[in-house]
C-alpha cells in the first residue's frame, strides 16, 4: 500500500514562508493565501506564480481547503498583476 503525504496547510505555510511571505505560525490556508496574495499584490513575491502551478497540478493530494484559498486568493493576484 503506498501512503501518500498530503499537501496540508502547515505545508502550504512553510512554502509560502520559504519565498519570503511572513505567515503566522497558527495561520490557516485562507489567512496564508491572503497574506501572500496582498504581498503580491504590493511588491511581488518571487516563485509564486511557479508553485501556485506545481500546487494545482497536484489536486489529488492537496487539501480541499488550501485549493480554496489559493483560487479565492492567490489565482486572482497572480491574474491582476499578469
Amino acid at each position: 500500500m503506498d501512503i501518500v503525504e498530503l499537501i496540508d496547510g502547515e505545508d502550504f505555510r512553510q512554502r509560502l514562508e520559504s519565498l519570503g511571505v511572513h505567515v503566522p505560525p497558527e495561520a490557516g490556508p485562507e489567512t496564508c493565501a491572503r497574506l501572500a496574495a496582498n504581498r503580491h499584490r504590493a511588491n511581488g513575491v518571487d516563485g509564486l506564480d511557479a508553485a501556485v502551478r506545481e500546487w494545482l497540478q497536484k489536486t489529488d493530494i492537496l487539501l480541499p481547503s488550501v485549493r480554496l484559498a489559493i483560487e479565492r486568493h492567490l489565482l486572482p493576484a497572480l491574474e491582476a498583476k499578469a
